[in-house]
């Protein structure tokens, strides 16, 4: 079960963070978590089960991989991410960051300062972070199953790289 109020200031203070979330901090996070997809891939078999997975599983990475012309990509465990940042810390990476497809890296670097926010402690508030996911594979490298194959088509004559 996720923490909530007191228990989650409780757990923020004692993991030597310098800020503590409120409720609707943490509904934000929770909130922004749901839309902007973040469990379709961080979350063992949220997608394949209709986003009916337990928060005590959210975010802790998958084995499911994602294969492309770049290699294998997997959704890493954001609570270990998370967990190893301060707040300043996570939002700066958070905007410049720059990362494998199929992440849409592109939405968490337009996020709001009050939205990162909301997301580190709303992860943070999930409790033990659990196990890394797989380290990503080099173009060329044949993933172990299950694995998800992107196919992409040629780049159109004069598009960019």
């Amino acid at each position: 079960m996720r923490m909530t109020g007191a228990l989650a200031l409780a757990f923020l203070s004692a993991s030597g963070t310098a800020t503590a979330a409120d409720d609707a901090t943490l509904a934000r996070g929770r909130y922004l978590a749901v839309v902007a997809g973040c469990n379709d891939c961080h979350t063992a078999g949220f997608t394949t089960h209709g986003g009916k997975v337990p928060e005590t599983a959210w975010f802790k990475g998958d084995t499911l991989g994602y294969a492309g012309p770049w290699g294998t990509t997997y959704a890493p465990n954001l609570r270990l991410t998370i967990a190893r940042m301060d707040l300043p810390a996570w939002t700066a990476w958070a905007r410049s960051v720059v990362l494998r497809p199929p992440m849409p890296y592109w939405s968490l670097n337009a996020m709001s300062d009050a939205d990162l926010a909301a997301l580190w402690h709303f992860t943070r508030s999930l409790g033990e972070p659990g196990p890394p996911a797989p380290t990503a594979l080099p173009p060329g490298e044949e993933p172990p199953l299950p694995v998800f194959r992107l196919v992409m088509p040629a780049m159109p004559p004069g598009a960019p790289d």
